[in-house]
């Protein structure tokens, strides 16, 4: 376990340029909650975090749907939701809700309740559903650890990059995935599962850094500073609990108790193990591709295909069915 890294101090001088001196002090607060609120209740911020890459999104597509050009809520549509009776949809840690207004605007027949702790976003996501005009899908702004859910019964409960925010995740799935779904209800995840507190192997770590060296200097300007990457470190824990106490908080622990209480319908293993570390803060030169930049990605892309040939893939795309 790292406790503390030179990636930490790298880390602090980059957020205090992308989002300035009040997002520091934000996280000198005892109240934990309020520290990972503050982690997400900013809805106007930029990023260059390795999601924003096309050519990353389309390989996700390929290895999660077998299209590059099919989006996995269109797969989830034709599988489980297309020309079925309705289908409540309970969706925790929600955000903005991009995803789940994609999935409210192709199943008319779903209806999706959104939770997040994060007002901001969720208002932000309901004036984007407002002006589709869409009636399926409704906002909860609440702590959803301290939220009663009635027993209300859903046919499916969705997370999309959230699960891996929620402590002990065996008794999360207890009290709140379990107690809200119907039985032979399904559980969907589109999640990161690796290390807790993203404590990567050594392994990793080489691997990463092999990517950052296949990259031109030029390409690894990071993101609205003056400086270049140019090795990982990998994360502290105390910087990870002090900016955001839940990120990764018992990740490791998602696969093993879901597969102990679902079954599996299907699991797409994607990788990122490589990915998103050696892309943090420099994706946003590979939004755009050259040859050149094409070249570089195709390259990175190979030697995350060969870490996986013997390693556990960081994300999963998962379809599982309560016992």
């Amino acid at each position: 376990m790292r406790i503390i890294t030179r990636e930490d101090i790298s880390d602090i001088y980059i957020k205090f340029h992308q989002r300035g001196l009040p997002f520091l002090l934000s996280k000198i607060n005892s109240d934990s909650f309020q520290r990972t609120k503050s982690a997400f209740n900013d809805n106007i911020l930029e990023t260059s975090s390795f999601w924003i890459v096309p050519a990353v999104a389309k390989r996700w597509n390929k290895l999660i749907t077998g299209n590059e050009n099919t989006l996995y809520e269109e797969y989830l549509t034709e599988k489980y939701f297309k020309n079925k009776d309705k289908i409540k949809i309970l969706a925790l840690g929600t955000g903005v809700c991009s995803h789940e207004i994609r999935l409210a605007e192709m199943n008319q027949n779903c209806e999706i309740d959104c939770y997040d702790f994060s007002d901001e976003l969720l208002q932000k996501g309901k004036i984007i559903s407002d002006k589709k005009g869409l009636k399926n899908i409704s906002y909860f702004a609440t702590n959803i650890l301290q939220h009663n859910f009635q027993n209300k019964k859903y046919d499916v409960i969705f997370f999309h990059a959230s699960l891996h925010h929620f402590d002990r995740i065996s008794e999360f799935l207890d009290q709140v995935v379990i107690k809200n779904l119907e039985p032979k209800g399904l559980l969907i995840i589109n999640e990161y599962v690796g290390a807790t507190r993203l404590q990567y192997s050594k392994m990793q770590l080489e691997y990463i850094n092999k990517a950052i060296s296949i990259i031109p200097k030029e390409y690894r300007k990071i993101f609205k500073t003056n400086i270049y990457k140019n090795k990982y470190y990998g994360s502290g824990v105390l910087r990870m609990i002090i900016a955001d106490p839940s990120e990764c908080v018992d990740s490791a622990s998602i696969i093993p108790s879901i597969h102990e209480k679902f079954n599996i319908l299907e699991e797409k293993f994607y990788g990122n193990n490589i990915l998103q570390s050696a892309l943090k803060e420099i994706s946003h030169h590979f939004v755009e591709l050259t040859p050149e930049k094409k070249e570089v990605l195709e390259r990175i892309f190979q030697l995350e295909d060969e870490f996986l040939e013997k390693h556990p893939s960081d994300y999963v795309f998962g379809v599982y069915q309560l016992k």
